[in-house]
C-alpha cells in the first residue's frame, strides 16, 4: 500500500481515482488546490503525487517545481495529469522532475500501471542498488547521484538521460534515440533539447561530466571505463 496524493480540481475525476486507487490498496488524499497540495504534501509526505496542471489557484508546473525545491518533498513521486498532449509539453514536465506524464482522456487501467510501475521505482531504493564508475556513485532505487562523495540533485530526466547513457556505455546514441527512449518523443522536436540537456547534465556532474563524450555529427556516448578520460 501507498500513500498517494490526488491534486485534481475536477470532482468527477477525483471520484475515478480515489476509487480505483483504494481499491487497488492505497491511501488516497483529494485536494483540488495547488496551496492545499503543497500542504498535504509537506505534512503527509506521501509516496506519490498525482498533479493536475491546471488548478484553479496555480500551475501544477510550479507546484511540481516547488516541490523539487523543497528538502520535505524532494524525494516525492509526481506522475502529472494534464489535457495538454503537445511534446513541448511533455518535455516541461521532465525538466521539472515529473516521473511520468499522463494525458486526459486516460485509461483507469493504463494509469494504475503507470502508478506502480512509479511505485516499485521507489521500492527498489530500498534495496540500494549502488553502481560505482570512476568518481560517480548512483543509486538507481533512490535516484541520487554523488560526485567525488559530493550528492549531485539532478532532475527525473537528467537522472534517465544519465541512466541511459551509462547503461550503454561506449556505444554512440544518436540524437533521435535519445529523444525516443528519455523523452518519448518522435524525433519532431528540435534536438537542441538534447544538447542543452547533455550539456547541462555535465555541469552538475563536475569532475564526472568528462564521462559523457560527444561523437561529433552523431550523439553521444558514455565513456567505457573511468580510465578512458582519465
Amino acid at each position: 500500500m501507498a500513500r498517494i496524493l490526488v491534486v485534481e480540481d475536477e470532482t468527477d475525476i477525483q471520484e475515478i481515482l480515489e476509487y480505483n486507487l483504494k481499491r487497488d490498496g492505497h491511501d488516497v488524499v483529494l485536494t483540488g488546490t495547488a496551496r492545499d497540495g503543497l500542504r498535504h504534501a509537506r505534512e503527509r509526505r506521501p509516496d506519490l503525487v498525482l498533479l493536475d496542471l491546471m488548478l484553479p489557484d496555480g500551475s501544477g508546473t510550479e507546484l511540481c517545481k516547488t516541490l523539487r525545491q523543497d528538502a520535505a518533498t524532494r524525494g516525492v513521486r509526481v506522475v502529472m495529469l494534464t489535457a495538454k498532449g503537445e511534446e513541448i509539453d511533455r518535455v516541461i514536465g521532465f525538466e521539472l522532475g515529473a516521473d511520468d506524464y499522463i494525458v486526459k482522456p486516460f485509461s483507469v487501467r493504463e494509469l494504475l500501471l503507470r502508478v506502480q510501475a512509479v511505485l516499485r521505482r521507489v521500492s527498489t531504493g530500498e534495496s540500494g542498488e549502488t553502481t560505482q564508475f570512476g568518481t560517480l556513485r548512483v543509486d538507481r532505487g533512490a535516484h541520487r547521484v554523488w560526485v567525488n562523495g559530493q550528492e549531485v540533485e539532478l532532475t527525473a530526466l537528467e537522472f534517465k538521460l544519465l541512466l541511459t547513457l551509462h547503461d550503454r556505455r561506449n556505444r554512440v546514441q544518436t540524437r533521435d534515440a535519445l529523444l525516443s527512449d528519455v523523452w518519448k518523443i518522435d524525433a519532431d522536436v528540435t534536438t537542441r533539447t538534447v544538447d542543452t540537456h547533455v550539456k547541462r547534465l555535465r555541469e552538475k556532474l563536475g569532475a564526472a561530466g568528462i564521462y559523457v563524450q560527444t561523437v561529433r555529427g552523431v550523439g553521444y556516448r558514455f565513456a567505457e571505463r573511468p580510465d578512458e578520460v582519465a
